[in-house]
């Protein structure tokens, strides 16, 4: 009986809806019709009579909707044709991880339950290389890798950059009969706000997932609680993205990989509009380094600071809008401890105000103003290598002077790092992420665990 009513139902509307718009049809076609036989009297012009300007307008607007319509038609062509492309350099990443807070308990013998992972990766050359996020395959030595053909391989890990989410894999087994397209690597350093890209992944185990949207921003600093260190020149993505897509590619409009889906900021778990992308750069520089050697070394300056904000500027008497890092404080024996910046620290009155006193202010690099401290990070990590030279602009005492820095290699763990620290009395330990200009990226909660789902 409700099916039959609900039949009904259907039927009802279906038919008001053919009445309607034969009526509209109706009564269009009659008032053509009077249009065309209304009588004109002599030198007196009938205002229902389109004139031939209005004409000329109309014919332009259907001309314009004809060319949206022609456009939207391409750009859909392009995004299959892309699709089609490089479906078969995309793969999902399956592991299985420990659970430690579930036993299963078989015959007397308790068994540790498992957590299956999940994540995407893409092919990088013909010898079986795939690049993912090191998040992904953390804690594990071999992972499942699935081709859209359902084909699944086992691949192990040839290296890991944990500070900037970076893992390369390799196929063991024989793949000779699959066939391996390596993606286009593309140059991320031209990139602009508003481009148009594709991101390609597996979300929530959802194979071969094709979403699209802008590029929001581009070199984010982004801030992982989990890691001392951030991850500098992110691509700030709308595009769709969620758990599952980490390690998947963000393409540009030529289906060439300008990045690596890799985080999201969301208060639910849930993609809410801002995601982020490793730029392809990076990649190329970091995954070359761990297919060689296994490893990646990045280049290290010593310090901790934050960007002047005006209450700083006000404090140290500095003049308005002056742009920096207030060096807060050096390693000792490190390069910057070596080359003679110098901290600043912070003194109390009896009233208990805190007032800065002294420190360096780093305004230039290589000649390269500073602004903000991400400046200072992007371009050492970037640009420079392990045994380069830096000539560091230092603003001192209402003077500039130039100090010169050799990087070293960035302590692989920063447990015992703050004991080395040089601060000041009365100064409490900063964490270099812990800065103003990060309240524009608040920690992304669960990254980079968020993948672990079972």
């Amino acid at each position: 009986m409700f099916n039959r009513n609900k039949r009904g139902r259907e039927v009802l509307l279906s038919t008001t809806i053919i009445i309607f718009l034969s009526s509209t049809v109706i009564v269009s076609y009659i008032g053509i019709y009077h249009i065309h036989n209304v009588p004109i009297a002599s030198g007196q012009k009938a205002s229902s009579i389109p004139s031939p300007s209005q004409n000329q307008q109309q014919q332009q607007q259907q001309q314009k909707i004809a060319m949206q319509n022609q456009s939207i038609s391409e750009n859909q062509s392009i995004l299959t044709t892309i699709f089609k492309k490089v479906q078969n350099s995309v793969v999902q990443i399956t592991s299985q991880i420990p659970n430690p807070n579930v036993n299963i308990i078989i015959n007397g013998n308790p068994i540790q339950s498992k957590t299956e992972r999940l994540g995407s990766g893409f092919v990088y050359n013909k010898q079986g290389y795939i690049v993912t996020n090191s998040h992904v395959v953390e804690g594990v030595k071999t992972v499942d890798i699935t081709f859209v053909d359902g084909n699944t391989y086992t691949a192990k890990i040839i290296g890991s950059d944990h500070d900037n989410d970076i893992a390369v894999l390799q196929i063991t087994d024989n793949f000779s009969q699959e066939n391996i397209v390596p993606l286009s690597i593309g140059n991320s350093s031209n990139l602009e706000v508003g481009q148009q890209i594709i991101a390609i992944g597996n979300p929530y185990g959802l194979a071969d997932t094709m979403t699209t949207g802008i590029i929001s921003q581009t070199d984010r600093l982004l801030s992982d609680p989990n890691n001392q260190y951030s991850i500098p020149n992110t691509i700030q993505i709308d595009a769709p993205i969620n758990p599952g897509n980490s390690g998947g590619p963000l393409l540009n409009m030529q289906g060439q990989v300008i990045g690596m889906n890799t985080a999201i900021y969301t208060g639910n778990g849930a993609f809410s509009g801002v995601g982020f992308a490793i730029p392809s750069n990076t990649i190329l520089k970091v995954a070359t380094a761990l297919i060689k050697t296994g490893t990646y070394v990045h280049p290290w300056l010593g310090i901790e600071g934050s960007s002047l904000t005006p209450e700083i500027d006000q404090a140290m008497g500095l003049p308005k809008n002056f742009k920096g890092v207030l060096i807060s404080g050096t390693i000792t024996g490190g390069p910057a401890d070596k080359a003679g910046l110098i901290r600043s620290s912070v003194q109390e009155d009896i009233n208990g105000n805190q007032k800065i006193i002294g420190g360096d202010i780093i305004t230039a690099i290589d000649g390269k103003p500073i602004k903000r401290i991400d400046d200072l990070i992007s371009y050492i990590d970037g640009q420079k290598s392990v045994g380069d030279k830096v000539k560091l602009t230092v603003y001192r005492d209402g003077k500039s002077i130039d100090l010169t820095a050799i990087l070293t290699a960035r302590p692989a763990t920063t447990t015992n790092l703050s004991s080395q620290l040089n601060y000041p009395t009365n100064q409490q330990q900063q964490n270099p992420n812990d800065n103003n200009d990060n309240n524009l990226l608040p920690d992304i909660p669960g990254f980079p665990n968020f993948p672990q789902f079972p």
